[in-house]
């Protein structure tokens, strides 16, 4: 059982929302380095896992997620990131990826004692998300170069502040360790 899991966080996106302006440049330097970590963490036989907002929609599951985000006009961000046969899917309606989701269940289950956050947004959910599962004794790996933000200074503090406050590991995509 693998103790490591990559969670992806937010990434199936229509981009339809207040701050997407200053969110996708930011989207769009990440997404390469994103796309070879999914790679790698495929590669080593740990669980992927996508954390992904509903847009409202409760009737929604991951396939009707991923086909709306596909149809819109930034597909082009979303589609090297697909989830594939092995991915796990969990829907969130909040900024962390456990406020109400059965995300620390199935990490549990899996036997998975430290997550590797990447996705968006740096100071938003990836910073809300370490944070609950640091309280949670869940260790913390967060792929700098592999988050986007909305606001560089916000996401750099939020950077320090997962580093200092919550013991995160913070990295960027090359380290060899993290699977």
């Amino acid at each position: 059982m693998p103790t490591t899991a990559l969670v992806v966080i937010d990434m199936l996106n229509a981009y339809e929302h207040e701050d997407a302006d200053l969110l996708l440049p930011s989207v769009r330097a990440v997404l390469p380095r994103l796309t070879a970590l999914l790679e790698r963490a495929r590669g080593s036989g740990a669980d992927v896992i996508y954390v992904n907002d509903n847009f409202g929609l409760w009737r929604s599951h991951h396939d009707e997620l991923l086909d709306t985000v596909l149809s819109g006009p930034h597909a082009h961000l979303v589609e090297p990131l697909r989830p594939d046969e092995n991915s796990l899917f969990v829907v969130k309606a909040r900024h962390s990826i456990f406020y109400q989701t059965p995300l620390e269940y199935l990490l549990r289950q899996h036997g998975i004692d430290t997550i590797v956050l990447c996705g968006q947004v740096t100071e938003q959910c990836v910073l809300y998300s370490a944070l609950d599962a640091h309280i949670r004794h869940i260790g913390v790996t967060v792929v700098e170069d592999a988050c986007a933000h909305i606001h560089r200074d916000l996401a750099a503090a939020a950077l320090r502040m997962m580093e200092r406050n919550m013991q995160a590991r913070i990295v960027d995509s090359g380290a060899e360790d993290l699977f």
